[in-house]
């Protein structure tokens, strides 16, 4: 056993270790929720009159568009007067359009701030330093031959474009599992080997993973931080090319106010159909979105909490998190620590931005629905924690947002569900409910029943158009941009992959909204999520672990669609876009997990993506 096996395994970081340097202790305080800890003499930095019209843009177009559709609802439900059932009904339907609104206009900011750029490429940055970077990869009973084979390609993509001298490599484990951290340590002196002395390689595990992944960087920066200017954080999965990693530190070096330098990172290197379908959609629509965030974000965007670039010594003095009062799920180390993170260094005056024109940023996405299910449970419990830190003393306004964008983000299912069941009361309602033609008092004429059909249907037409105009701006904005179109597939492929693309999201979207409906049931009672790895192979599923895993959303779903028929067709047909995926939620998780499904699509020209054009030739 070497030496820091040996540490390991007596629960002790010995410091000698020939795999870690010397440490260089920053000072990470704890932050507090009641006073900030802003630098002396730097006041936050106010946004740009740019940023100011984009926000107001973003706002006002959102609000619009709840108004009316919500104005609409209120007519096709009224009977006379309205309610309080069809008022609950209501409100539920403005809350739930709010977060379908929001993304519809921040797409429409998006696709005009790209289609007014000349082209994509990020602005050029005036020659000067590098700084001295870290490249810093945490890891949790990870593959370290995928993690490795990714650090190595990065390292000599570095040392072939002469910036070797300015980066190092960092590896820390929080691996509990022993046979995977020996050969995590096989794989680190391999490593270190193969890019030789052009580029160091240092790898430490914790004896404790206490604060899990963003304890493992607060570690790091705490006994080493003092070695770097900058850091860039890495997921176990991310790939980031040369250019872009000495664009960030460029950019970082001449920029003394930034704090954090976000990419946009393209899902890629996954072949199941569910994993081709997410990666055509952020390379089809991520650039719109990403530009509409980047516009009215400024400089108080938010972090992703990988493939970014951080200032280490602002990171350290602004970003120490606390523990959350009270006990798990809600008590505890944060679990969603990036957007935290993000709020408190813009109080501390320090800049988050994005530059979503920077390519060479990628990562890989989940390979089937129940991966994704896996990762949201504990990005639900996350989000959630953040209630108990909207709240915090200076804050930003737009920090505060972040935030509630995300706790809603979970919180907009169990309302979508509770929108549908009163729907269904409704409709339950006036099928067995004898109206009343003559009330009391005196009327001329009866008081007819008014259900306004024309009106329902503009509604969903309305509804419809606000949910499928980011994807149809996207799709506009690829056909426009000849070499994005052509590294695609072709206009016609990029049309059909966007029509597949939605059917597929139709239908898989009821099976999320129950299970995040399950998740925030199971936060709200006290159940905390734990701490798994990921599955990061690209292997399909058998249909045995996938019928376990969705045959409740296939029952819940025949119970429904029953109840409906049962009241009348019309509410059967009004609910058999929900109920359609909840009775195929089996078949549909298991067909998406497929490599041979994601096989035919390409075959068939569909999902296509630049990385994988050229082979089709």
């Amino acid at each position: 056993m070497t030496s820091n096996a040996a540490a390991i395994a007596g629960g002790l970081d010995y410091l000698d270790d020939p795999l870690v340097p010397p440490e260089r202790p920053l000072l990470m305080p704890v932050q507090s929720s009641t006073r900030s800890s802003r630098r002396m003499g730097r006041a936050r930095p106010r946004p740009d009159t740019g940023t100011l019209v984009s926000r107001l843009f973003v706002a006002t177009t959102t609000f619009a568009l709840t108004a009316i559709a919500t104005y609409e609802m209120i007519n096709v439900v009224a009977v006379t007067e309205v309610s309080w059932l069809q008022g609950v009904f209501a409100a539920l339907f403005a809350v739930t359009f709010l977060w379908i609104a929001l993304p519809c206009a921040s797409a429409m900011l998006g696709f005009l701030h790209l289609v007014r750029k000349s082209g994509r490429e990020p602005p050029q940055l005036s020659p000067g330093p590098l700084g001295r970077n870290v490249l810093v990869m945490p890891v949790y009973n990870e593959d370290p031959t995928r993690t490795c084979l990714a650090l190595e390609a990065m390292g000599r993509d570095l040392d072939a474009n002469g910036a070797a001298d300015n980066f190092e490599i960092f590896i820390l484990s929080d691996t509990r599992d022993e046979a995977i951290a020996r050969q995590e340590e096989i794989a680190i002196r391999n490593l270190r080997r193969a890019l030789g002395p052009d580029l160091t390689v240092y790898y430490r595990r914790r004896a404790l993973n206490t604060g899990r992944k963003a304890g493992n960087i607060a570690d790091f920066v705490r006994r080493w931080g003092g070695r770097y200017d900058h850091m860039v954080v890495l997921d176990a999965d991310s790939m980031m090319s040369a250019e872009t990693l000495i664009y960030l530190a460029r950019a970082m070096a001449l920029d003394p106010r930034a704090g954090i330098i976000q990419t946009v990172p393209m899902l890629a290197g996954r072949s199941t159909l569910f994993a081709r379908m997410q990666q055509f959609a952020t390379r089809i629509y991520g650039p719109i979105i990403a530009e509409g965030l980047a516009a009215w974000h400024g400089r108080e965007s938010n972090f992703w909490g990988h493939n970014a670039i951080i200032r280490t010594r602002a990171f350290a003095q602004s970003a120490g998190l606390p523990e959350l009062s009270g006990r798990k799920p809600f008590g505890g180390h944060i679990m969603s620590h990036d957007f935290v993170e993000a709020a408190l260094m813009v109080r501390a005056g320090w800049s988050v931005y994005m530059v979503p024109e920077l390519k060479g940023s990628y990562e890989e996405c989940p390979p089937s629905l129940i991966d994704l299910a896996g990762r949201d449970r504990r990005w639900a419990q996350g989000n959630l924690q953040h209630i108990k830190v909207i709240g915090a003393k200076k804050l930003a306004l737009m920090s505060r947002i972040h935030l509630l964008v995300g706790i809603m983000s979970y919180l907009a299912s169990p309302l979508w569900l509770a929108m549908i069941a009163i729907g269904l009361a409704l409709a339950t309602q006036a099928h067995f409910t004898h109206p009343d033609y003559f009330p009391e008092g005196f009327n001329l004429f009866p008081r007819w029943p008014v259900f306004d059909s024309e009106r329902a249907l503009q509604l969903f037409t309305f509804t419809m158009g606000v949910l499928l105009l980011p994807k149809v701006l996207g799709v506009l904005a690829a056909l426009l941009n000849p070499a994005e179109r052509q590294a695609c597939g072709g206009g016609l492929a990029v049309v059909l992959g966007m029509v597949a693309e939605t059917l597929l999201s139709a239908l898989i979207a009821p099976v999320m909204m129950l299970l995040q409906t399950r998740w925030v049931m199971e936060i709200v009672m006290g159940r905390d999520s734990g701490w798994n790895a990921q599955r990061r192979d690209d292997g399909s599923l058998p249909f045995s672990t996938i019928f376990g895993n969705h045959y409740g959303q296939m029952l819940f779903g025949a119970v429904m669609a029953a109840a409906a028929y049962t009241v009348s067709v019309d509410t059967f047909l009004w609910l058999s876009p929900v109920t359609i995926g909840l009775v195929l939620a089996p078949l549909l998780s298991w067909l998406t997990a497929q490599v041979s499904a994601g096989i035919a699509f390409r075959r068939a020209r569909l999902f296509l993506i630049p990385e994988e054009v050229p082979a089709q030739a």
